[in-house]
């Protein structure tokens, strides 16, 4: 059985985490796509005011600031990716303003964006759900009337047909990463083991991930007073046929804030 502190994402995201997952979030050309998949769904404005929920390093915000998106937000917890975007932002000369926040509670101007996404797999990363609802609410409470949102999520009938209970990746020459999973309902549980090739233990953690169906997105985000949503499934995104855990096969929900 996986032990999983509920408070794990508050120290998960460092530069192991560049390491580990690399081959999707380092990946500059599936950013590209990410970002063309955000601009062709959402039918974005030069002009729109952007809120990059679970930003991570920034990697969209900062496409979208090439592009010529002229107010972006990324937020994140934690203070080693924010502190790295904006490092990037200052190096490239793209205005973006990070912000380290808790994303139940954000502390933002209400009713202050046209846009929030969450891409990447980035929600549903809380022990209990009600805080994935809070969060639902506070992008809710942020958004303008008619204000739109995209959540990247994990396709659920995917991860349930083929979530392998163990698998391993090179994520360099040197360091390898080793995962074991178990699935209880809706929720992932994994243990995280990175290793270095002359055996030196660099990470030994635990992590959870919770899956959305359809039928409990919707009712989440119709709960919070979202409407015309639209789901769609077995969205694949990176170009080559391979094995990339829970961003493997994606589900695109879009919804409007009535």
């Amino acid at each position: 059985m996986i032990r999983v502190s509920k408070d794990w994402w508050k120290y998960f995201f460092n530069h192991t985490y560049l390491i580990t997952d690399a081959r999707s979030i380092l990946d500059n050309a599936l950013t590209r796509i990410e970002v063309n998949l955000l601009e062709k769904t959402l039918n974005l404005n030069k002009n729109d005011k952007i809120l990059d929920l679970f930003s991570g390093q920034g990697r969209h915000s900062l496409e979208l600031a090439k592009r010529g998106y002229k107010y972006l937000t990324a937020l994140d917890y934690s203070p080693y990716l924010i502190k790295l975007g904006k490092r990037k932002a200052k190096e490239t000369g793209l205005s973006i303003k990070f912000v380290k926040r808790d994303a139940r509670y954000t502390n933002l101007k209400k009713e202050d964006y046209s846009v929030i996404f969450v891409m990447a797999n980035s929600f549903g990363y809380f022990a209990d759900e009600r805080a994935d609802l809070q969060v639902l609410k506070e992008i809710h409470r942020l958004l303008k009337r008619n204000g739109k949102l995209l959540l990247d999520l994990t396709d659920p009938d995917y991860v349930r047909n083929n979530l392998k209970p163990i698998s391993w990746h090179k994520a360099t020459q040197s360091i390898i990463v080793f995962r074991k999973r178990e699935l209880k309902k809706d929720l992932i549980k994994a243990r995280e083991i990175v290793i270095s090739k002359n055996g030196r233990l660099i990470r030994n953690g635990s992590y959870c991930e919770r899956i959305y169906t359809k039928d409990k997105i919707s009712h989440f985000l119709r709960r919070v007073g979202f409407k015309n949503i639209s789901i769609k499934k077995n969205v694949s995104l990176h170009k080559d046929i391979k094995d990339y855990g829970l961003m493997t096969s994606r589900m695109i929900v879009t919804a409007i804030k009535s």
